[in-house]
């Protein structure tokens, strides 16, 4: 795809197949392969058909049930007559000049979520959203501004991958995926995993589970149920603050929850699985990025297997809050590894577009309304 540096929210791109007119057809991929025998079988086709069209949809990078050219046309036909080919529309494109981009989807009930594609030298990430909006109520954060509406369904979730993955050139894969859109993943625990299950088959889309973290602002049980999949995904939490008073002002939730649950949890999960845990930290200019936030992060995670992810608060223009300025990054960055806590500064992705997350869709809600 063309690089293109952008301001506009709404950059067209290629469409999905038209979908036909009248009453609303379910996607495809939200039928279970089971679901899909049945229908073949009732359409008079064989069960192994089943197995071929979702081949080429999780496989490979099409656009329309046209380019399955394996299939009898009038299969096909029935197909396009019977089902759409993905659970939403792409209506927001934003590409940024380092390559980063960024997707509005409108969902089949109108409703937004946002996606994203990035790009480094050696590895092709993606970010996916869970929920559509999110109740955790993070201050600096533009995804739960407008609460939270529903949860995602698994296809849905998946379907996030498979259209970033069409936006990459032929001798491109993607090789990372990271949970950390719009929403909380685990408390949208079954539709996440059953994602995850297709994301990592071998039949399925074929990502190895290391390459996968999952972003949680710390639910303790469902860390542990998590943990007891027996999978080798990553974990990362959300903490953004050493201490409880600090942290309830920043995530409101943590007052039914507290950070010394949230390291037994984690703790839990690095036992039960031998995975390191990730940190994450919003630095929030004035707020949580003086010497002493540092000092004190770092005897909480002291003897712990843990990293640390410093990022700098992404704008959103409804909020006051900015990240500090480099030097104060620089000092918390100095004050954990002098301390023994392994960390870095997350690189900024994408800072010429609406970089932050859920800053897309709610442009476009705001917009709307």
């Amino acid at each position: 795809m063309t690089d293109i540096q952008t301001s506009d929210p709404l950059l067209p791109v290629m469409p999905l197949e038209p979908q036909p007119t009248g009453p609303a057809l379910p996607a495809i991929l939200e039928s279970s392969p089971e679901a899909l025998t049945e229908w073949l079988r009732a359409a008079g086709q064989p069960a192994f058909r089943a197995k071929q069209i979702r081949q080429w949809l999780i496989q490979r990078r099409i656009s329309s049930f046209d380019q399955m050219s394996d299939l009898p046309a009038a299969l096909r036909t029935l197909l396009q007559n019977s089902f759409r080919f993905c659970s939403f529309e792409i209506i927001g494109h934003q590409i940024a000049s380092d390559r980063t981009e960024k997707l509005l989807l409108r969902l089949q009930d109108g409703e937004l979520v946002e996606c994203v594609l990035m790009r480094e030298p050696d590895r092709r990430t993606v970010c996916i959203s869970t929920q559509v909006g999110c109740a955790m109520g993070c201050v600096f954060c533009a995804s739960g501004l407008l609460g939270v509406r529903r949860n995602l369904t698994a296809a849905e979730i998946y379907e996030q991958v498979l259209v970033l993955h069409r936006l990459l050139q032929p001798d491109e894969k993607i090789t990372n995926l990271v949970v950390m859109g719009i929403g909380e993943p685990l408390a949208n625990f079954r539709s996440l995993t059953a994602a995850l299950d297709l994301l990592t088959a071998e039949d399925g889309f074929g990502l190895g589970a290391r390459r996968i973290t999952v972003s949680t602002v710390g639910l303790p049980e469902k860390i542990r149920e998590f943990a007891r999949l027996g999978s080798q995904y990553n974990l990362a939490i959300s903490l953004h603050a050493p201490n409880d008073e600090l942290r309830t002002q920043i995530v409101p939730v943590n007052r039914s929850i507290g950070i010394a649950e949230i390291l037994d949890a984690a703790d839990d999960f690095h036992q039960i699985t031998g995975r390191r845990v990730s940190w994450e930290y919003v630095l929030l200019a004035g707020v949580n990025d003086q010497p002493q936030h540092a000092e004190q992060l770092a005897t909480l995670l002291q003897n712990r297997t843990a990293h640390v992810n410093l990022i700098p608060m992404n704008g959103v223009t409804e909020l006051a809050m900015t990240a500090p300025r480099e030097p104060h990054t620089q000092k918390f960055l100095e004050i954990l590894i002098r301390r023994g806590i392994p960390a870095t500064v997350r690189k900024r992705k994408g800072a010429d577009i609406d970089a932050a997350c859920g800053q897309l869709r709610l442009n476009r809600e705001t917009a709307q309304h």
